[in-house]
Protein backbone atom coordinates (compact mmCIF):
# COMPACT_ATOMS: atom_id res chain seq x y z
CA UNK A 1 0.00 0.00 0.00
CA UNK A 2 1.09 3.46 -0.83
CA UNK A 3 2.99 5.57 2.08
CA UNK A 4 2.16 9.12 3.42
CA UNK A 5 5.36 10.48 4.84
CA UNK A 6 4.83 14.14 6.39
CA UNK A 7 8.11 16.14 6.41
CA UNK A 8 8.28 18.16 9.88
CA UNK A 9 4.68 18.66 10.70
CA UNK A 10 3.95 21.15 13.21
CA UNK A 11 0.14 21.02 14.22
CA UNK A 12 -0.45 17.54 16.60
CA UNK A 13 -4.76 17.64 15.42
CA UNK A 14 -3.61 17.22 11.85
CA UNK A 15 -1.07 14.39 12.55
CA UNK A 16 -3.29 12.78 14.71
CA UNK A 17 -6.45 12.90 12.13
CA UNK A 18 -3.69 11.70 9.55
CA UNK A 19 -3.37 8.29 11.94
CA UNK A 20 -6.83 7.85 11.88
CA UNK A 21 -6.64 8.25 8.13
CA UNK A 22 -3.63 6.18 7.74
CA UNK A 23 -5.69 2.89 10.17
CA UNK A 24 -9.07 3.53 8.03
CA UNK A 25 -7.25 3.29 4.51
CA UNK A 26 -4.27 0.73 5.56
CA UNK A 27 -1.68 2.65 4.15
CA UNK A 28 1.44 4.01 5.99
CA UNK A 29 2.02 7.25 7.38
CA UNK A 30 5.91 8.12 8.18
CA UNK A 31 6.68 11.24 10.10
CA UNK A 32 9.65 13.16 9.43
CA UNK A 33 11.59 14.99 12.67
CA UNK A 34 11.84 17.66 13.93
CA UNK A 35 8.47 17.61 14.89
CA UNK A 36 6.69 20.15 16.15
CA UNK A 37 5.32 18.17 18.94
CA UNK A 38 5.71 15.50 21.33
CA UNK A 39 3.45 12.14 19.78
CA UNK A 40 1.80 11.70 23.30
CA UNK A 41 0.23 15.46 23.24
CA UNK A 42 -3.39 15.26 23.88
CA UNK A 43 -3.96 16.96 20.86
CA UNK A 44 -2.85 14.24 18.44
CA UNK A 45 -4.32 11.57 20.47
CA UNK A 46 -7.66 13.33 20.85
CA UNK A 47 -7.22 13.61 16.92
CA UNK A 48 -6.37 10.15 16.43
CA UNK A 49 -8.87 8.54 18.79
CA UNK A 50 -8.46 5.33 19.37
CA UNK A 51 -7.19 4.56 16.25
CA UNK A 52 -3.55 4.22 17.26
CA UNK A 53 -3.06 0.66 17.39
CA UNK A 54 -4.60 0.31 14.12
CA UNK A 55 -1.87 2.38 12.33
CA UNK A 56 1.12 2.03 10.71
CA UNK A 57 3.37 5.04 11.88
CA UNK A 58 7.04 5.24 11.47
CA UNK A 59 9.24 8.48 12.99
CA UNK A 60 12.40 9.13 11.07
CA UNK A 61 15.46 11.34 12.30
CA UNK A 62 15.62 13.66 8.87
CA UNK A 63 14.91 12.64 5.21
CA UNK A 64 17.85 10.80 4.32
CA UNK A 65 17.01 8.03 7.17
CA UNK A 66 13.20 8.09 5.67
CA UNK A 67 14.27 7.15 2.12
CA UNK A 68 17.17 4.79 3.73
CA UNK A 69 13.63 2.68 5.25
CA UNK A 70 11.29 3.33 2.37
CA UNK A 71 13.57 3.44 -0.77
CA UNK A 72 11.03 4.72 -2.85
CA UNK A 73 11.08 4.45 -6.77
CA UNK A 74 8.05 7.05 -6.88
CA UNK A 75 8.03 10.40 -4.41
CA UNK A 76 5.01 12.85 -5.11
CA UNK A 77 5.85 15.76 -3.71
CA UNK A 78 2.69 18.21 -2.99
CA UNK A 79 3.02 21.73 -3.61
CA UNK A 80 0.48 24.52 -4.29
CA UNK A 81 3.37 25.66 -6.40
CA UNK A 82 3.01 22.74 -9.38
CA UNK A 83 1.67 22.61 -12.64
CA UNK A 84 0.89 18.69 -12.86
CA UNK A 85 -2.40 17.88 -10.79
CA UNK A 86 -2.68 15.05 -8.06
CA UNK A 87 -5.60 13.13 -10.55
CA UNK A 88 -3.05 13.28 -13.61
CA UNK A 89 -0.86 10.51 -11.94
CA UNK A 90 -1.20 6.44 -12.52
CA UNK A 91 -0.76 5.47 -8.75
CA UNK A 92 0.82 2.44 -7.50
CA UNK A 93 1.04 0.36 -4.55
CA UNK A 94 4.73 1.20 -3.22
CA UNK A 95 4.34 5.07 -4.29
CA UNK A 96 4.97 7.50 -1.54
CA UNK A 97 3.13 11.09 -0.98
CA UNK A 98 5.01 13.39 0.41
CA UNK A 99 3.62 16.47 2.32
CA UNK A 100 5.42 19.74 4.15
CA UNK A 101 4.62 21.61 6.91
CA UNK A 102 1.66 23.39 7.76
CA UNK A 103 2.92 27.01 7.38
CA UNK A 104 5.27 26.28 5.05
CA UNK A 105 4.65 23.70 2.61
CA UNK A 106 7.79 21.59 1.24
CA UNK A 107 11.54 23.79 1.48
CA UNK A 108 12.65 24.32 -1.86
CA UNK A 109 15.49 21.47 -1.19
CA UNK A 110 13.00 18.92 -0.62
CA UNK A 111 11.04 19.84 -3.63
CA UNK A 112 14.72 19.65 -5.39
CA UNK A 113 15.05 15.84 -3.81
CA UNK A 114 16.39 13.71 -6.90
CA UNK A 115 13.80 11.14 -5.33
CA UNK A 116 11.07 13.59 -5.89
CA UNK A 117 9.18 11.98 -9.22
CA UNK A 118 6.90 14.84 -9.93
CA UNK A 119 5.21 17.64 -7.53
CA UNK A 120 1.86 17.72 -7.81
CA UNK A 121 -1.27 20.13 -6.31
CA UNK A 122 -4.57 19.98 -5.49
CA UNK A 123 -7.07 22.31 -7.38
CA UNK A 124 -8.01 25.24 -5.17
CA UNK A 125 -9.68 28.43 -6.47
CA UNK A 126 -7.76 31.16 -6.91
CA UNK A 127 -6.49 33.30 -4.00
CA UNK A 128 -6.18 30.38 -1.25
CA UNK A 129 -3.03 29.45 -0.06
CA UNK A 130 -3.12 26.07 0.68
CA UNK A 131 -5.54 23.10 1.83
CA UNK A 132 -5.45 22.08 5.82
CA UNK A 133 -2.43 19.15 6.24
CA UNK A 134 -4.86 16.68 6.85
CA UNK A 135 -7.49 17.32 4.65
CA UNK A 136 -4.88 17.59 1.43
CA UNK A 137 -3.58 14.02 2.83
CA UNK A 138 -7.05 12.49 2.25
CA UNK A 139 -7.96 13.72 -0.90
CA UNK A 140 -4.62 12.25 -2.27
CA UNK A 141 -4.36 9.10 -0.36
CA UNK A 142 -8.31 8.44 -1.82
CA UNK A 143 -7.51 8.94 -4.46
CA UNK A 144 -4.30 6.46 -5.00
CA UNK A 145 -6.48 4.20 -3.11
CA UNK A 146 -9.51 4.85 -5.56
CA UNK A 147 -7.02 3.60 -8.66
CA UNK A 148 -5.95 0.76 -6.54
CA UNK A 149 -9.53 -0.22 -7.04
CA UNK A 150 -9.78 0.17 -2.68
CA UNK A 151 -7.54 -2.79 -2.03
CA UNK A 152 -8.47 -4.62 1.72
CA UNK A 153 -11.18 -2.06 1.68
CA UNK A 154 -15.09 -3.23 1.52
Amino acid sequence: MYRIVFYSPQIPPNTGNAIRLTAATGCELHLVEPLGFDLSEPKLRRAGLDYHDLASVTVHPDLPAAWAALAPERVYAFTAHATMRYTDVAYRADDVLLFGPEPTGLPAEVLADPLVTAQLRIPMLPGRRSLNLSNAAAIAAYEAWRQLDFGGGS
